[in-house]
Parts: C-alpha cells; structure tokens; sequence
C-alpha cells in the first residue's frame, strides 16, 4: 500500500512541501496561521502505528515547524493536536493561536466559516513557510 493523502486534507489544504517524513500543508483559513502534518506512512491512524524512529522524526518535525512558528509569528500559544475525528489518516495540526484571534480561547474548530487565503497572500504564504522550512523540507 502507498501513500496517498487523504481527499479532505487535499481539499482543504496547500502543500508547503515534503520534510523527511511529514507532507507539510497550509490549511486554508486565513483567520490562523495553521501547519498541518501528515507522516507519509500509508495506513497510518494514530500516533502508536508509527515505528519508534518515525514517532522521533515526526517529534523533530513538530519541533521545527513550532520553532518556526515562535521566530516567525510570535504567537501567544503555539496548539499541537492529533484528533482524527474527521479525517482518520494520522495528520498533527500546528496552529499559532493569539488572545485576539477569532475563537481564542476556544479551539479554532467549528469556530465561524473559514476564510480562504487569497491568490496573492496565499503565494505569499507558502513562500514564506517554504524559506523558513528551507531545513526542514526535502
């Protein structure tokens, strides 16, 4: 079995690129800055279905991407979840989250319709997390 993304993360995302486990995607809602990573590792649901050396690359991944988000946007709360509700393919959600923002203090689900980034800003945005990933992303 290979690895395919999961058809809703493909909808609702842009990809940044590829580090050495994780596809790392933009989640297209402009309102939060929102990484999202999805360990290509086909049948992969849960944190425990990756091997021991994956669980550690995806931990270095995490902390890269996070690191990024504190140099970068100076957020007041960096959130890391791993829910899988709705989409099952084990995927890590990286949000920089501000006391001003539009659902603080709640979690950014369910909190009003997303706003689509726009061409310009969304061009912008994956440049911008593709230079600062530069490191990271194959």
């Amino acid at each position: 079995m290979s690895f395919t993304l999961d058809p809703r993360l493909a909808a609702d995302t842009h990809p940044i690129g590829d580090a050495p486990l994780s596809r790392v995607l933009l989640m297209d809602d402009a309102r939060f800055p929102w990484l999202i990573l999805v360990p290509r590792i086909a049948g992969a649901r849960e944190l425990f279905d990756l091997d021991a050396a994956d669980r550690a690359t995806l931990l270095g991944e995490l902390d890269a991407v996070g690191r990024a988000f504190e140099s970068l946007l100076r957020p007041d709360k960096t959130n890391i979840a791993a829910l899988g509700n709705v989409v099952p393919q084990l995927h890590v959600h990286v949000i920089a989250r501000y006391t001003t923002d539009a659902a603080w203090p709640q979690p950014v689900w369910g909190r009003g319709a997303a706003e689509r980034h726009e061409p310009a800003a969304l061009a912008e945005r994956v440049g911008a997390w593709r230079e600062a990933l530069g490191a990271l992303l194959a």
